[in-house]
């Protein structure tokens, strides 16, 4: 089964189960804003995709953290970091039968995913 984790209103995790829909392909969706993000499981996306890959650095909820919280982010920091402020999650994040991916890019999904 493929799992999508996500916020619903963000417009690339809209984008991307449209997609998903739109192919028949079936998903479980775990929103970050009611059921939390798992530690474990942001150290095992950070290990398989690197942690510039896992943290948004670039969206509003990152940019508004005090600077104390973003300076010298190691994999452990930015995980509390980012199970503290979910949206400091790239989205969405996608673990698959065949691996995992972050963030909405079509051809990638294709080839991954049919």
């Amino acid at each position: 089964m493929t799992d999508i984790y996500g916020i619903p209103n963000c417009d690339t995790v809209k984008k991307a189960r449209a997609w998903m829909d739109g192919r028949g392909i079936a998903y479980r969706f775990h929103d970050y804003k009611k059921e939390g993000a798992d530690p474990g499981k942001l150290a095992a996306w950070i290990a398989a995709a690197g942690l510039d890959t896992v943290l948004n650095r670039a969206g509003t909820t990152f940019r508004k953290l005090p600077e104390a919280d973003k300076a010298n982010l190691d994999a452990g920091r930015a995980i509390a970091l980012m199970v503290a402020n979910p949206s400091t999650i790239k989205r969405p994040v996608v673990e698959h039968p065949g691996g995992l991916l972050v963030g909405f890019k079509e051809a990638e999904w294709a080839a991954a995913l049919g």
